[in-house]
């Protein structure tokens, strides 16, 4: 099992750096940034994610790097595609490109930005999961859908055989079908049992499709207390306990068919030694036995 940071972009960009080189020299496998542009609260903005994923691919030489995950309704997704190419490129080959259906109003409505209807967006971003699946390993791409018209299209040529597409979501009846089709890896927030549950549906939308499920690499999300008391206003599911509790959910994720497990950074306190402690407790005390 890979084990990976979500690191909060509000943070300023010399915090983000030394943030993800620490992660990589305490052997993280993975620094992954969200796709926001304005706080919930609509207090400040926010750093661009693929500007700033470029960036880190350069101060970072090892780790994996993706976006967790780009909404749909802001990028046209053949313009979406070359940038992600782009990143892969800078990175030698280690970009991960999230892409979801977007959620958050807010910034929208700021920006201008039209955000239909969930029904709307999911068929949106199915569609430009097609588009971007092809355009990610260099393909030409003529494609004529209800909301992406492309002829000939072409990104670059990636570092990689394809960049890989994570869509992310747990919606069972559509994101999930999504996934089922067209990404090589899918993530939801969750505990071992809704990792369970939701994976046997992906295996029968598989089913469906006829695609065997061992092709779509699985991770999971969590905001993790380690001997901590966890934040009663946090909004994303949540789990404290000892190192020995702790692993024993890493043991449900595992038998659950989960080969990643991604924790917020910002859960284990405040920037600095004693964070850097908690970290590195969790990789040698929790994640050590599920290691890859």
């Amino acid at each position: 099992m890979r084990f990976s940071l979500w690191c909060g972009v509000s943070r300023p960009w010399e915090a983000l750096v030394a943030d993800a080189t620490r992660a990589e020299t305490m052997g993280w496998d993975g620094v992954w940034l969200p796709d926001h542009f304005l706080e919930l609260d609509g207090s400040a903005g926010r750093p661009e994610c693929l500007a700033q994923l470029a960036a880190l691919a350069v101060a970072v030489p090892r780790v994996r790097l993706g976006s967790l995950v780009c909404a749909i309704t802001y990028r046209n997704p053949g313009v979406l595609a070359s940038q992600a190419v782009t990143v892969d490129r800078i990175s030698g080959g280690r970009f991960v490109l999230g892409l979801g259906a977007g959620w958050q109003a807010n910034e929208h409505h700021a920006y201008g930005i039209p955000m239909p209807d969930v029904t709307v967006r999911l068929d949106m971003l199915d569609e430009a999961a097609q588009v971007v699946r092809g355009l990610l390993a260099g393909e030409r791409v003529t494609f004529s859908g209800e909301h992406y018209q492309l002829d000939d299209a072409l990104a670059l040529t990636p570092a990689q055989s394809r960049v890989p597409l994570l869509i992310g979501g747990g919606g069972e009846r559509r994101t999930l079908r999504s996934v089922a089709q067209w990404a090589d890896e899918w993530n939801t927030w969750g505990g071992p049992e809704v990792l369970a549950h939701k994976g046997a549906v992906l295996d029968r939308h598989c089913e469906d499709v006829d695609r065997d499920p061992a092709e779509i690499h699985r991770s999971a999300q969590m905001a993790v207390y380690l001997d901590r008391e966890p934040d009663p206003t946090i909004r994303f599911p949540a789990v404290s306990g000892s190192p020995a509790q702790l692993q024993e959910l890493m043991q449900g994720y595992a038998d659950a068919g989960v080969g990643e497990f991604v924790v917020r950074d910002e859960t284990f306190g405040p920037r600095g030694p004693a964070r850097d402690d908690l970290l590195d407790r969790f990789l040698v005390e929790v994640a050590a036995p599920f290691r890859e």
